[in-house]
């Protein structure tokens, strides 16, 4: 149904970024076409879906290992809202999750990126160990880990590690922008963990989860 690619950022053309500012003017993170010609620059992997020729959704990432440990880090994420958006999610993630099984065989990959919305939970479903969650009290080995990623996004030294939630300075963040179709597919419990967020200040969530080896090659389809 998608047509999806992967490949290096630094083949990103204008027009491209052109198709993508669409898409992001239709959420709420604020995001526009100057940050996401910053994202061409600072992400290594760019993957589009795309359906008869029109871009349904994009997702910077890059593959690397943080401390030795495999990582599959999302930048600036999002999907454009019409009904084909859980499929598309689908479609990015797969994708990635494919070059992950390449890049990383046989090994656990820790997924990350940075939320504004509880919708954007929906990058996890499949995905083991997810933190912040409700009800849950993180480990020190958890918290440092909210330090590692907030260091590699950029915002070291601003996260809070027990609410993983990094203080903005009022400047739009790339974030994993999702809106599920339906209000019912967003747990209740988990707008509990964004329910601290200064959205004037454009706070955002540091978030993870793991993705089982056994799992990866499947592409934890939604």
């Amino acid at each position: 149904m998608f047509d999806v690619e992967t490949k290096d950022c630094t083949a990103l053309s204008d027009a491209e970024l052109a198709d993508m500012a669409d898409i992001v003017a239709d959420g709420p993170a604020g995001l526009d076409i100057g940050l996401l010609s910053k994202q061409r620059d600072e992400w290594v992997l760019i993957t589009q879906a795309r359906h008869q020729g029109r871009l349904m959704g994009f997702s910077f990432c890059t593959l690397e290992r943080i401390g030795g440990t495999p990582c599959v880090l999302w930048g600036l994420v999002s999907v454009k809202r019409c009904a084909q958006r859980t499929a598309i999610l689908d479609a990015l993630r797969a994708d990635q999750f494919r070059k992950a099984v390449l890049a990383f065989p046989d090994e656990d990959v820790l997924v990350a990126t940075r939320l504004r919305e509880p919708g954007g939970f929906a990058a996890f479903n499949g995905l083991v160990d997810i933190c912040p969650r409700p009800g849950y009290k993180v480990s020190g080995e958890e918290r440092a880990w909210s330090r590692r990623l907030a260091k590699r996004f950029g915002a070291d030294g601003r996260v809070d590690d027990r609410s993983f939630i990094v203080r903005g300075d009022s400047s739009p963040c790339p974030v994993f922008d999702y809106e599920p179709a339906s209000d019912d597919e967003v747990d209740l419990e988990v707008e509990t963990v964004m329910t601290a967020l200064d959205q004037g200040r454009r706070d955002v969530l540091i978030a993870f989860g793991w993705a089982m080896s056994e799992g990866l090659a499947s592409g934890f389809r939604l």
